[in-house]
């Protein structure tokens, strides 16, 4: 049985603006780099995070992601929890239906989040806002090699 994951350290931002998304996607690859996050998995986190804090600030008014380090005794990860005071979200099940969307877009925003993350999580309710939580671990990064399959430039 896997030990409970605590945070070891965490930040809180504003999501109010275009350039708060941009400062969020920023610090989650940092946060994610700074764990051992290999690239595509750094990818995957920030591509998740990007989307739902875009629906912070689009259908929430804005409001704040929390980004939190977390450690099971075994491994690393990060953990995303967007926070709005929004109106809620009416129907999950169809706003986590590929192809919904009420803004336009593709309608992946939340369906495809949680296909990139460990593990998701909404807690909503009508007129008491939306906090989407999701959690990513750390898989490591393949250990380096000690030699070149390739030539060094002028040998051979």
């Amino acid at each position: 049985m896997a030990a409970v994951p605590r945070p070891v350290g965490s930040i809180s931002l504003p999501i109010g603006s275009d350039a708060d998304l941009a400062l969020v996607r920023q610090q989650v690859r940092q946060a994610a780099t700074d764990l051992g996050f290999g690239l595509v998995q750094q990818t995957k986190l920030v591509t998740a995070a990007s989307e739902l804090a875009r629906n912070t600030l689009v259908h929430g008014g804005g409001g704040l992601v929390e980004i939190a380090r977390l450690d099971d005794g075994q491994r690393s990860g990060l953990r995303l929890s967007f926070v709005d005071q929004g109106p809620g979200i009416r129907d999950v099940e169809l706003a986590m239906t590929d192809g919904y969307t009420t803004g336009g877009g593709l309608g992946l925003g939340l369906s495809g989040s949680r296909r990139l993350v460990d593990s998701f999580a909404i807690d909503t309710g009508r007129d008491r806002g939306t906090t989407v939580t999701v959690v990513a671990w750390a898989t490591g990064v393949p250990a380096p090699r000690s030699g070149s399959d390739f030539p060094r430039p002028g040998a051979g």
